[in-house]
């Protein structure tokens, strides 16, 4: 019941549920590699601080705006996710951002407000 790190990766899961009992405490949840297409299930998760959830499968833009009620969640990992396909780091980031306009990072990258001008490989 005070569990505040839950490490799910590489387990084949298809869907984020059963969360409620630990909702009150985790604080990281790292979902990783697995099958995981839409973001329903974690808004008992009050605390949220950080949600790894690269290489799964969410495709819409709008399954992003599920996670604006965890109101403490600042680290973000999507990278690997069909949304970001075509995209690169920089040009998904703005889209990221309009859903999830309080995280700080993301993919890895401290968002400091400050847009660089340098060119980099596409995300996917």
């Amino acid at each position: 019941k005070n569990l505040e790190i839950l490490s799910l990766g590489r387990n084949s899961i298809k869907k984020i549920a059963g969360l409620e009992e630990v909702g009150a405490t985790l604080k990281e949840l790292w979902i990783s590699y697995n099958g995981i297409s839409t973001l329903d299930g974690l808004n008992c998760c009050t605390k949220l601080t950080t949600l790894f959830m690269s290489n799964n499968k969410v495709k819409d833009w709008s399954e992003l705006a599920k996670l604006q009620a965890n109101g403490d969640l600042v680290n973000v990992l999507l990278i690997g996710n069909p949304i970001y396909e075509g995209l690169t780091r920089k040009q998904a980031r703005p889209k990221v951002l309009e859903q999830l306009p309080r995280i700080a990072t993301l993919d890895g990258e401290l968002l400091t407000g400050e847009d660089d001008d340098e060119e980099e490989a596409p995300a996917a």
